[in-house]
């Protein structure tokens, strides 16, 4: 199961890919651009959503200040012939973020595990400590779960 779940996260990172440089929406928001861009006054997109001009206003200073709902910004999407992609995109590739989280849970067990160690007198060598270190890192990765996110 564990190989289905690390296919599944490197088939999504490819997926977002699309959206890794897409940046920020334009300040007034995608609708405001789309129907600048479209040459449709204010007045024509709310008859085409079926709204009053002020209501399309508000519609237009939600959407830019991150206040819109999805169903509002779908109706907004269909109005001028769009479709609305709703997707979170992660900063760094889920494959990394993995990565970076099993690292740090094995740094977190290895440093519990070389204190007991050395405490009984059993040092370990700085090449054994990185070897320790990435398998240590592969199992936890593998492993997933409470091991990778607690």
């Amino acid at each position: 199961m564990k190989a289905a779940q690390s296919l599944a996260r490197r088939r999504l990172d490819e997926r977002l890919k699309t959206f890794a440089g897409l940046g920020a929406p334009p300040p007034m928001g995608w609708v405001r651009a789309i129907r600048d861009a479209l040459g449709l006054t204010g007045a024509q997109l709310a008859r085409r959503l079926g709204i009053r001009p002020a209501s399309l206003s508000e519609l237009e200073k939600n959407e830019a200040s991150g206040r819109i709902t999805l169903a509002t910004l779908r109706r907004a999407a269909e109005a001028l012939d769009c479709t609305l992609v709703y997707a979170l995109v992660p900063k760094q590739s889920l494959e990394k973020t993995v990565e970076e989280a099993a690292k740090s849970a094995a740094q977190k067990e290895l440093v519990a595990a070389l204190h007991t160690m050395e405490l009984e007198a059993q040092g370990v060598r700085a090449a054994d400590k990185r070897e320790m270190l990435e398998a240590l890192t592969a199992d936890i990765a593998k492993a997933g779960g409470k091991r990778l996110w607690g």
